[in-house]
């Protein structure tokens, strides 16, 4: 699957789950572990993991694979699609760690 039509897959699955403040960086060319990130949250632990959920049964729909990492405490879940890496925080962790920073380098991608 490309990598663009991968992450309007993970979009659509994320706001389907009513993930807040979603931003999508196109990092072709300062990575290569991925073509896209995004940055989104949710409004509490549960939102958090249901959110994460809807990309896992996106992976399992698709026969894609999937990476997960800290699913147990639900303040910051990384899910790795391959060409696409997901963050999902709460807002207060979001605001904490600013990920959007780091990917400065990569263009930002109008949704």
């Amino acid at each position: 699957m490309e990598s663009k039509t991968l992450l309007d897959l993970a979009i659509d699955a994320v706001d389907g789950k009513r993930a807040e403040d979603i931003r999508v960086f196109d990092v072709r060319e300062s990575s290569t572990i991925a073509d896209y990130v995004f940055i989104c949250h949710g409004s509490s632990d549960r939102q958090v993991k249901a959110i994460a959920g809807a990309l896992e049964a996106l992976t399992e729909d698709n026969d894609l694979q999937v990476s997960v990492e800290g699913s147990r405490e639900g303040k910051w879940i990384l899910v790795d699609l391959g060409d696409v890496i997901a963050h999902i925080f709460t807002k207060v962790e979001r605001e904490y760690y600013n990920l959007e920073r780091l990917y400065y380098d990569g263009e930002a991608v109008e949704l």
